[in-house]
């Protein structure tokens, strides 16, 4: 029995002992693959899933909590969200799913990145913005963004995002969540540090899985053809250890891929296909 974007039975075929991960990620109802024929009409969707899920959270707590990623999504939304009429950030708290210890008029740092592109266009008030002290060594610099996440999550062992947008690597990466990586087994931090990342720059803090799965929305976003073979593998499973992006199965949250048809290419799975005007 198929549900849509899951295959029971190629789960079936699978080394259940290795791959535990994505067999979990296969039974989970809340999983949706939803396919885009390009960027072009991902972008408005997903920036309708943001603030439909920003209204949700301000109804019900008073407040939205946004974890971004960078990569391609800071020009989708720094192209998307500013152009929406009425857009009211006022109640948004945004904090960065993993940042590069850079400072933040450096290329690589994704603060600098949306400071530029983004922030300077809505109204997120300052202190709603929760940014690393890139002045620190690594080990201090985990430990300051810790202190300021609990600070703006004071419940819980964890913080509880109302959604967290997330983009993969190539090598089937997320946030700085490495392939054979120790942190991938960390259970009780909720910031890492990490000084040897195979992807430069080598230092870096990131969310852990605890963080990133206690979310109450995870959104992916996986656009071109070089992410086909390593969608494939994330998606519907391969021998030996489950990339780290197939880890990400919220407790209890929803979780989304957005992807574009040169990403989809190459996946055999059921995957849904927006009419217009259709909303997430």
């Amino acid at each position: 029995m198929c549900r849509i974007g899951l295959c029971l039975p190629r789960c079936s075929q699978l080394d259940l002992q290795n791959n535990s991960i994505y067999i979990e990620n296969c039974l989970m109802a809340g999983r949706r693959v939803v396919v885009f024929p390009s960027s072009a009409e991902l972008g408005p969707v997903l920036a309708q899933l943001v603030t439909s899920r920003a209204e949700k959270a301000i109804l019900s707590h008073g407040r939205f909590t946004l974890g971004l990623s960078g990569g391609s999504l800071v020009s989708m939304l720094s192209k998307e969200l500013p152009a929406l009429p009425d857009l009211d950030c006022s109640k948004w708290v945004v904090a960065f799913c993993d940042e590069r210890l850079v400072s933040f008029d450096d290329p690589e740092s994704t603060y600098g990145l949306y400071k530029g592109q983004l922030f300077s266009k809505v109204n997120i008030p300052d202190s709603g913005i929760l940014t690393i002290d890139s002045s620190l060594a690594v080990s201090e610099c985990a430990e300051d963004y810790t202190r300021k996440l609990k600070e703006a999550f004071p419940d819980g062992d964890f913080p509880v995002f109302d959604l967290l947008l997330l983009g993969m690597g190539p090598d089937g990466h997320t946030c700085s969540l490495f392939p054979d990586h120790p942190l991938l087994e960390e259970t009780k931090k909720i910031v890492a540090p990490i000084c040897d990342s195979p992807k430069p720059p080598p230092q870096r803090v990131t969310m852990t899985f605890p963080v990133v799965n206690s979310a109450r929305c995870v959104a992916f976003v996986s656009t071109g053809g070089s992410k086909a073979p390593i969608l494939k593998e994330v998606l519907e499973g391969r021998e030996g250890p489950a990339f780290p992006a197939a880890r990400v199965v919220p407790t209890n949250g929803e979780l989304f891929w957005l992807v574009d048809d040169p990403a989809a290419a190459s996946l055999t799975i059921q995957v849904e296909r927006l009419s217009a005007g259709a909303k997430l």
